[in-house]
């Protein structure tokens, strides 16, 4: 397989990439990659670590580390997708073959392929809480409720083993369906009627955040900066957002990349992306945080604003039961084209390095992934008390979810990140940047220096904050 790997560039690649799959358009990648990117961090997170660091300041610093560390580095994994033409790990093989460097350099690959599949294994459990959700506001169970009631309602389903497992296989069901069925079939189609729908969905809550008489509040907090709000570590933590909220580091824009014709620019399709991704969580702002000002609740409210405080406002606004419907059905659809995502490199590399075909390497891929997410659950309730590595002091108290959660975004997400911008800025010659590229000189001077200096070390303070 080796020989295959050195002798594949240039227009072999090309061959075996429309082997297996391409995307349709330039359309249908900036779909797929928005997907990916748009998910649970957008809906449920944005929001409330913008609200707990104070909202304006705290936005227009995730703005600018978006463009500085985000958009340099999803150029960089897209690149080596495309120019390798295979599943991620067998991209880097093929590139350190074709430009002469050592072959460990594929466990980067490697790194991101497993974030991923550990990312699934427990973000499937939290797509399944949203599917829950459905149910429970469509059937009018948070009208009227106290804050008590609605506290219960979500601990009781985290207390829940069986009803959890139940949500989780429909979630991961639904990610396997859409896998199996290839690139165009199954990613493309998919994404293609569940971005536009998402895109509605949003409008239509931000339409009635609009009503709440709280729309200009909300505005203001999120959009004029009051810097006294903004400390070091909400800088951090903005850094750190941005770089997560664009599914890097996880092998996914590699996989993604090497579906992508080579007609197709890199660079304009990756800030199309970034940008569609920060609309959506701009958006996701200005439907919750009318919602939260109208009804006098904290926009800081950390990680149960979307399961307990806005179900709280749900139940005592007109019409909460709709609308608190539509929000979850637009979480799910959030969750579903991110989850399809952090399947597709590890099927893409059962396909290559096993010889399975689709349905069988998706099969192996979501059951294991599947089965990972049971620990989860039970680490919810019946192992609530097990700490895995609570042995060590960084692991204190973590439970096998919360251990997962940690390793991944504290992690392995960051370093595979990091090792990427090392190896596309120091390692890959500038002639082969230039060829995938085609940038005008003066832009892909910019890109590369940023890649170079800037985002390495922006990344490798996040990584060593998050540690110590």
């Amino acid at each position: 397989m080796s020989n295959a790997y050195s002798s594949a560039a240039g227009g072999a690649m090309d061959k075996a990439a429309a082997a297996r799959g391409l995307w349709s358009s330039r359309l249908a990648f900036i779909l797929a990659a928005t997907g990916s990117a748009v998910g649970l961090g957008n809906i449920w997170k944005f929001p409330y670590i913008t609200g707990e660091n104070g909202g304006g300041a705290f936005v227009l610093v995730y703005l600018l580390c978006i463009a500085a560390v985000g958009l340099p580095i999803m150029m960089a994994e897209v690149l080596i997708g495309r120019r390798g033409g295979h599943s991620p790990v067998n991209s880097m093989r093929a590139i350190t073959n074709q430009e002469g460097l050592k072959p460990a350099w594929r466990w980067v690959a490697g790194i991101g392929v497993l974030a991923g599949f550990l990312i699934l294994s427990f973000y499937s459990v939290i797509g399944g809480w949203a599917i829950s959700y459905v149910g429970t506001a469509a059937t009018g169970q948070l009208a009227g409720q106290s804050a008590e009631s609605i506290g219960a309602i979500f601990s009781g389903l985290l207390g829940d083993p069986i009803k959890l497992l139940l949500w989780h296989t429909v979630f991961m069901a639904l990610v396997m369906i859409v896998v199996a069925r290839g690139v165009r079939s199954g990613l493309e189609r998919a994404v293609s009627i569940l971005m536009p729908a998402l895109f509605v969905l949003l409008l239509i809550v931000v339409g009635y955040a609009m009503t709440t008489g709280h729309f200009g509040q909300a505005v203001s907090f999120l959009f004029q900066p009051d810097f006294s709000k903004l400390t070091t570590s909400g800088v951090l933590v903005a850094l750190g957002h941005a770089f997560f909220t664009l599914s890097l580091g996880m092998g996914i824009m590699m996989a993604y990349g090497s579906y992508l014709p080579k007609n197709i620019s890199i660079a304009k399709t990756s800030v199309a992306v970034s940008l569609m991704d920060t609309v959506v969580a701009l958006l996701a702002g200005l439907a919750i945080f009318p919602i939260v000002f109208a009804n006098g609740l904290e926009p800081g409210a950390g990680p149960g604003l979307i399961f307990q405080t806005l179900p709280l406002a749900f139940g005592q606004m007109p019409m909460g039961s709709l609308f608190g419907t539509l929000f979850f059905v637009l979480l799910i659809f959030a969750a579903w084209t991110s989850g399809i995502s952090l399947l597709e490199p590890l099927v893409e590399w059962l396909e290559e390095q096993k010889g399975m075909n689709r349905t069988l390497s998706t099969l192996g891929a979501g059951i294991a992934c599947w089965l990972l997410g049971i620990a989860s659950i039970l680490s919810l309730n019946l192992w609530s008390d097990v700490a895995p590595l609570g042995m060590f002091a960084m692991f204190e108290g973590k439970t096998i979810f919360d251990l997962l959660d940690f390793l991944t975004a504290n992690i392995l997400l960051p370093l595979g990140g990091l090792l990427v911008a090392v190896f596309v800025g120091w390692f890959l010659s500038r002639k082969a940047l230039e060829e995938e590229l085609s940038m005008s000189p003066a832009v892909f001077t910019a890109w590369y220096r940023v890649l170079r200096y800037f985002t390495p070390v922006a990344v490798a303070i996040v990584f060593i904050y998050n540690l110590v």
